[in-house]
Order: C-alpha cells, then sequence, then structure tokens
C-alpha cells in the first residue's frame, strides 16, 4: 500500500527528526527567522487561486476574478494608521488590510465564450465592482503604493479605460454607486483638506473621559481614538468630497464635503441619501457608532430632507437582542421609486423589557414632507425586508436569546397586518426552507422571485445525511414546499444563479471530495444534460487521493454528534494500524439538544485548504478530524454555558472514543486545536481533562475577566455570573494544565476580546505553573493571518508541535 510505503520511510528519518526534537528548547524558542514546514503541506499552501465568480444580474455574462496570492510580510509591514476602530493605509487613503483582484475576465454563460478585460493597469490591485443598471459597464477602483484611482469596464469591448487620478477615498468603504442615467457617484478625497495633521512634540495636556453615571457597557474594540490628535487624523482621512463621474471621466463635485459613513442612490435616481458622522467623537467606541445625521439630498446636492440625527452610540443595554434607541436600518424600499423605509425600537433598546410592539417598522415617501407612516410592528427584533410589489413583502423577526425565527408575509398596502409563513430556530437547519431568489425588476433592485402566492427559494438542505441542496417553490397560502432539484450524492451542489422565470433554467456550482468547484447550466424542462461553464483546475493535486468520511457517534448522554474524518491516501486501518490524530473544533451552544445533534456541512464538499486548515497533516501521517461537532446545549431558561465544561469533555470523549474504536485513531496520540473560540476551547479541555497528548491554541481569549460584557453567546455580564467567568477562563486554570500547549497569536489582532494580551498573560500563567508551553506572536499580523511567511512558519510552529508531541509521543 502507499502508506505502508509512506510510514517505512517516515520511520527511518525518525532518528534525524529527533536531532531536532532533543534539541535545547531555549534554541527553539530564540529562534528569530521564519520557517517553512515540510514541502508537502508549503506546496498546497502556494497552490494557486481559484477565480471567484461574480454574476450579471441577467445572468447572461459572469465575471471571473482572478485573485493575487497571500501578501508578503513586507506589503502587511507598511505604514499602518489604527484609529476609531479602523486600519488606514495614509499612502493611499484606504484600507491597510484588503484582498486584491489582479485580473479580470468575462464569460458568457450559455455560448462558453471567454474574453480578457483589456488595458488594466499593471500589477492591478482591484476592488470595489460595480456593475451598471443597463449592465453595459463595470465600475473598479484600482490600488497602488501612492493612492487609489477609478477605472472602468467597457463590458461590450471587453476594454478598460483610466477614469481619474489617485483621488478615492475608501477609508469608509462604499466608494462606488451608479445612477440609473450611467453616471458613478464616487467617495473622493476632500481637496480642500489640506496637509496630514502633525503630532505635537508635547501634549498639551492629560488625557480624560468622564461618565455622569449613566451605565454604559461596552465589548472590548480595539484601534479606537486616544486622543485629540487622533480626533484630527480621523477627520483628516474621512474627510470626502461626493464626486458624479460619467463614463468619459467628466468629474463635477457633488455637494458638500463631510465624513460620509455610507451614500445611497434612490432606485429612480432622483435623490441619494448620506450618513454624515458629526462630533462629538468617541474614545470607547468605533467611528461606526459615532453621531451622524441621515440626509436625502436632491440631485443638485441640496439637503432636502433630514431624516434622523443620531447621537453617539455609547450606551446601550447588555444582550445579544439589545440594540440603539433611535431609527435604524433605514434603507430605500426596492419596489418604489423613492421610498424610504427603517425600524425604530419602543423598549429603549433593551431585550429585557417586555413589550408588544418592541419594534416599528416605518415609510416615508418622497418628496419627504409628510409625516412617517407605521407600516408594521414586532415583539421582537426586526429582522429585515424583502420586497415584492405593493402588495406582497417578506417581514423577518428574530429573538437571539431564543433562536427565535419568524417569516412572515406582509401587504404593504395594507399597514399593520402580518401573516406568518415559517417558525423555527435559526440553528434548526433540518427544517430550514432556505431564502428567497431575487429578479432585478425595472430600477435595477433585487426584488423576490415569486409568481402570486408561490416564492422560489434556495435551502442549504440540511439533513442527517448532510447538506443537501435544493431549489424548491414555497406557497406562503399552504406553508407548504415544492421541491424542483436538489443535489444529489456524491456531489456537492447548489444554485448560484436562477435563468429564466419559472426556474427550469439556471447555473449551479457542482463539486465533490476531489473535484474543483465549477459552475455548471442546468435545464430542468428541455431534459439535457447539464453544461460545464467553468473548468478551474484542481490546485491540490498532491492530495487527490486522500479519503473523507462523515462519521456519526453519540456522546455520553446520547446526544448524536459528528466529524469530517480524513485518511491519508492508500491508508487502510486494518493492515496499517492506528494513526496519531489531529482534531480541530469550535464549540457553539444550542438552546435544544434536538438541533444540536443534527449534522451540519457534507462530506462531498470539495477539500479546500486555508490557511489555517488541520488538514495539510494528512500528508504527514495523520488522520484529520475536522469540524467536529462540539455543541454546548442549556434548554428552556437553562444557559448553556453554564454546562460548558462537562459538555465539552464529554464531547471530546466522544469523540476519541469514535477515532480510537474505529481503529483509525491511536488513543494516546491525539492532538486538539482551533483558532479564536477553537482556541478558548482547546485550553479549557487541557485544563480539565487528560485527554490529549497536545494541544493548539492560535488567537484565543483565556481570562474572561477581560471581556466582562458577554463574549459569544454569553450575555450575561461578569458580574451577573461571575461563576461562569472564572469557571470557564482557562487563566484561571492555569496551574491545572498538565498537556504541552502552543500558543499562537497575530501582534496586531484587533478582534473584540481577542487582543495579544490575552496570549501573552496566559503563556506568563502557564510558565509560572511549570507548564510545557510555547508562545509565537506574529508580527503584523491580525486575527487572521495573511503573509506567506507567517502562514508557514505558523504550519511550521504547528508541525514541530505534532511531531515532537503527538506522533513521537513518549
Amino acid at each position: 500500500m502507499l502508506y505502508s510505503l509512506r510510514k517505512t520511510i517516515c520511520s527511518s528519518l525518525i532518528v534525524c527528526f529527533g536531532l531536532w526534537i532533543n534539541a535545547p528548547q531555549s534554541l527553539a524558542q530564540n529562534a528569530q527567522t521564519y520557517q517553512t514546514p515540510p514541502k508537502e503541506i508549503a506546496d498546497l499552501v502556494k497552490a494557486p487561486s481559484t477565480p471567484s465568480v461574480s454574476f450579471s444580474r441577467t445572468g447572461d455574462f459572469m465575471l471571473l476574478l482572478e485573485r493575487s496570492g497571500n501578501p508578503s510580510i513586507e506589503d502587511l509591514a507598511q505604514p499602518e494608521l489604527r484609529i476609531a476602530g479602523m486600519r488606514i493605509n495614509p499612502a493611499t487613503n484606504g484600507p491597510s488590510r484588503t484582498g486584491a483582484i489582479e485580473n479580470v475576465k468575462v464569460k458568457i454563460t450559455k455560448s462558453g465564450d471567454e474574453f480578457a478585460i483589456k488595458g488594466l493597469p499593471e500589477n492591478a490591485r482591484l476592488g470595489g465592482f460595480a456593475i451598471s443598471k443597463d449592465e453595459k459597464f463595470a465600475a473598479v477602483t484600482n490600488t497602488t503604493n501612492t493612492g487609489i484611482s477609478l477605472w472602468l469596464v467597457d463590458l461590450t469591448s471587453y476594454e478598460a479605460k483610466k477614469l481619474t487620478d489617485e483621488i478615492v477615498n475608501d477609508v469608509m468603504g462604499g466608494t462606488i454607486s451608479w445612477t440609473p442615467d450611467n453616471k458613478i457617484l464616487l467617495k473622493a478625497v476632500n481637496p480642500k483638506r489640506g496637509e496630514v495633521p502633525k503630532a505635537p512634540l508635547a501634549p498639551v495636556g492629560p488625557t480624560i473621559q468622564e461618565t455622569s453615571g449613566n451605565a454604559a457597557p461596552s465589548r472590548t474594540y480595539q484601534d479606537l481614538l486616544t486622543n485629540a490628535h487622533d480626533e484630527r487624523l480621523f477627520e483628516y482621512f474621512a474627510d470626502s468630497q461626493l464626486m458624479l463621474i460619467d463614463i468619459n471621466g467628466q468629474a463635477t463635485p457633488y455637494g458638500t464635503p463631510g465624513l460620509f459613513k455610507s451614500v445611497s442612490v434612490s432606485p429612480d435616481g432622483k435623490y441619494i441619501m448620506v450618513d454624515i458622522i458629526k462630533k462629538p467623537f468617541s474614545y470607547l467606541v468605533p467611528a461606526s457608532r459615532f453621531p451622524y445625521n441621515v440626509e436625502v439630498w436632491d440631485m443638485a446636492g441640496k439637503n432636502v430632507k433630514t431624516i434622523a440625527e443620531l447621537p453617539l452610540d455609547e450606551v446601550r443595554p447588555t444582550g445579544f437582542d439589545a440594540t440603539v434607541t433611535g431609527p435604524r436600518s433605514i434603507n430605500w424600499r426596492a419596489d418604489k421609486p423613492a421610498m424610504l423605509y427603517w425600524v425604530e425600537t419602543q423598549d429603549g433598546g433593551d431585550g429585557r423589557v417586555e413589550m408588544e410592539e418592541r419594534d416599528i417598522v416605518y415609510t416615508l415617501n418622497a418628496p419627504f414632507t409628510a409625516s412617517k407612516t407605521k407600516l408594521i410592528s414586532t415583539p421582537y427584533r426586526y429582522g429585515g425586508i424583502y420586497w415584492s410589489d405593493d402588495s406582497f413583502a417578506i417581514f423577518n423577526e428574530r429573538w437571539s436569546a431564543t433562536r427565535k425565527q419568524i417569516v412572515n408575509v406582509i401587504n404593504p398596502s395594507k399597514p399593520g397586518e402580518k401573516r406568518a409563513i415559517i417558525e423555527r430556530s435559526s440553528d434548526d437547519i433540518y427544517n430550514d426552507p432556505g431564502s428567497p431568489l431575487f429578479v432585478t425588476n425595472d430600477y435595477g433592485r433585487s426584488v423576490i422571485m415569486r409568481k402570486g402566492d408561490d416564492i422560489f427559494m434556495t435551502s442549504e438542505g440540511g439533513s442527517p445525511e448532510g447538506s443537501m441542496p435544493y431549489l424548491s417553490i414555497f406557497n406562503a397560502k399552504t406553508k407548504t414546499e415544492k421541491i424542483l432539484w436538489r443535489s444529489q450524492a456524491p456531489y456537492y451542489e447548489r444554485v448560484a444563479k436562477v435563468l429564466n422565470a419559472d426556474a427550469t433554467e439556471f447555473i449551479t456550482v457542482k463539486e465533490s471530495t476531489d473535484i474543483q468547484p465549477n459552475y455548471w447550466l442546468v435545464n430542468t424542462k428541455k431534459r439535457i444534460a447539464p453544461i460545464q461553464i467553468t473548468n478551474f483546475d484542481h490546485p491540490y493535486e498532491s492530495i487527490k487521493g486522500i479519503t473523507k468520511q462523515l462519521v456519526k457517534y453519540k456522546r455520553n448522554d446520547g446526544l448524536d454528534l459528528s466529524a469530517i474524518v480524513y485518511t491519508p491516501e492508500g491508508y487502510d486501518s486494518a493492515t496499517d494500524g492506528p494513526l496519531p490524530v489531529v482534531m480541530w473544533a469550535y464549540p457553539r451552544e444550542y438552546k435544544s439538544a434536538e438541533v444540536a445533534a443534527q449534522v451540519r456541512g457534507s462530506q462531498y464538499r470539495f477539500t479546500r485548504l486555508s490557511w489555517g486548515s488541520p488538514i495539510y497533516w494528512v500528508t504527514q501521517g495523520y488522520a484529520i478530524m475536522d469540524q467536529t461537532e462540539m455543541p454546548i446545549v442549556g434548554e428552556g431558561d437553562l444557559e448553556p454555558n453554564d454546562f460548558f465544561l462537562d459538555q465539552l469533555v464529554a464531547n471530546a470523549e466522544a469523540a476519541i472514543d469514535f477515532i480510537s474504536e474505529s481503529g483509525i485513531g491511536d488513543r494516546n496520540r491525539i492532538g486538539v486545536g482551533g483558532h479564536s473560540y477553537g482556541a478558548f476551547m482547546t485550553a479549557n479541555l487541557l485544563s480539565h481533562s487528560n485527554l490529549f497528548a497536545a494541544g493548539i491554541a492560535r488567537s484565543g481569549a483565556y481570562n474572561r475577566t477581560l471581556t466582562p460584557f458577554g463574549f459569544q453567546y454569553e450575555q450575561r455580564t461578569f458580574w451577573e455570573a461571575p461563576e461562569v467567568y472564572f469557571n470557564m477562563a482557562p487563566f484561571m486554570h492555569a496551574d491545572k494544565v498538565k498537556t504541552p500547549i502552543l500558543l499562537i497569536h497575530g501582534e496586531a489582532d484587533n478582534n473584540s476580546g481577542t487582543f495579544p494580551i490575552q496570549s501573552e498573560r496566559y503563556y506568563n500563567a502557564l510558565k509560572g505553573h511549570g507548564a510545557t508551553t510555547r508562545l509565537v506572536f506574529l508580527p503584523h499580523e491580525s486575527h487572521g493571518y495573511a503573509a506567506e511567511e507567517s502562514i508557514l512558519h505558523t504550519l511550521w510552529e504547528q508541525h514541530q508541535w505534532l511531531e515532537k508531541y503527538v506522533k513521537n509521543k513518549k
């Protein structure tokens, strides 16, 4: 067997490898250069990326967007300004950390003809794609080391041209909007903003914050404003002038400059809604929660109506059903020329207050001189509206605490009436009929695809055998569904775009374990064989032969669990014996044991490798237990986290029992790992069990007193449930860790709660109690790692740890 041969070769190399294994620990810790994992792993990391696809509204053509590879550490080391919860590249006036498109092609859907775009800039770093209403043009930005320019792609001649110099302001995002008459509304740098504010040589005084007694609980945000100079920098870089630019590059200033949070053109193109950030700024929350005005301007740039003046959002009740007071989610109705709708809470934003009308949705039509009109209300939280026409829309309600989700049909012409058509747990994937499909109306906006009471839907198709996506018609009157098409094993296939009114012709994305996802044209009416549209290459030829299977087993309380298990090419447990195992997981909280037991994912998904995947180690002779279910259940009035530790350990025990009793895994050589909340899980498992040979914890939070106003799905504060925060915090139990644990963290992690000091302090606590541990900080990396050097080094660190403490455990 191929695997047996590999095992023999690996065994003969153990003596050589032992030279590293037995090296003094201090030498390994003093290494300062980036390292590279085994070639089999490094080659997979460097595999070319698959183009992403963006469809035209009609589906007549698709854009193939070819992405660049991982940036270098030099790219990440470029100057970066971290203010107001944002990370800005001061040289470009845009975000400092974004992916980029380096090439674009157009593929005609039915003919399969493919056209390269001519005239794109050299070394392109494209983003912000937006297609015009008539689908003849696409606007796109291009970023260089000195700024961001606007480009136009002619989708009839397949040629690109530069429209502006590097004047684009992408600090707040949402830079490009098309008007119906083929003009581009652009956020540009305010040409009159002057020079970059210089930091004073000495402060003019202390930085002071003060509260007057009102409770202001806040998440642990990072990269916030810290002083008056930061405020001036934020004002400078966010300062924008809106411009109307035609397809020939003629630019006309529009309205007055401001700190534009967002910009939105009405469906008829006669008005533009702008969100403008105002003072006072905050040192406690990011720019997204600064005060702002919502104004409607006419096409001359004149403010015709101030819809709302929203205050600083520092004071908000705790809990996931809490929200802000005042108008929120202000948007244009997709089926009207210029009608706004929004929601206002009636409970002061506090989900703990009992209300019959907790949220109310209002509308206001152009010319915005009348009073707002009440459309609908809910005793829960507003969850969004899908529009169709004046007689039909879908109104969503939700309640996070109980995972309750209600989908209603409303008649916009008869305010106040609603009829529930779907009621379910948001976690319940077996009984999820899915989401509506959309078509483009005369305004170029997306509205529900339907025929009378029949709504065309797509669903993930959760089942005990895994996900089997389907296309259906859901009847809003009878509340029944008719499945029109469904994915069939051994493939995972989903509808990407419907092409005709009765949904008999559509495009799917089809994949299998070792078959790269590609797009197919399907016609169920003509009963002809599906036609493959794209032919993307398999990027991981070296692992095409590995085995992947969905496995099921039970927890000690009878709860059904599952995982995806990968084994090396040619491996046979009967002849090759048990393997070392890498178990990777991420805990999730549920309010129902029945729902928690549902199988998630599909064994037929293509084996796609991300930078943080554990699957790389299948090339090194390990069995991989990925997507290992770690449900934490608290039903009724009970909170899941009251049972976190017991259920977490029980989940791990069940997984270990399965993998060892199946003959695949060696019970004594199992490593566990995870990222973020998965790292938190790993540290807890090593604190409260002796089940594993080693652990890998990346970018986690370990001291819950540093996230005192809630974390993950924990809604209670530290002061409301101190025992929960103490018991769940690995830092508090560092003295119990006897299993080797590797800690890795990005030095620039800005994810709420997982700031780098979490790993630093946890490492010190472990070290102080004599644990075997290693702490790796990755320069310039955030919560997810981006630079090729960082990714390769992370994989090297993990590989050395697994080889020493799992595969070759003594």
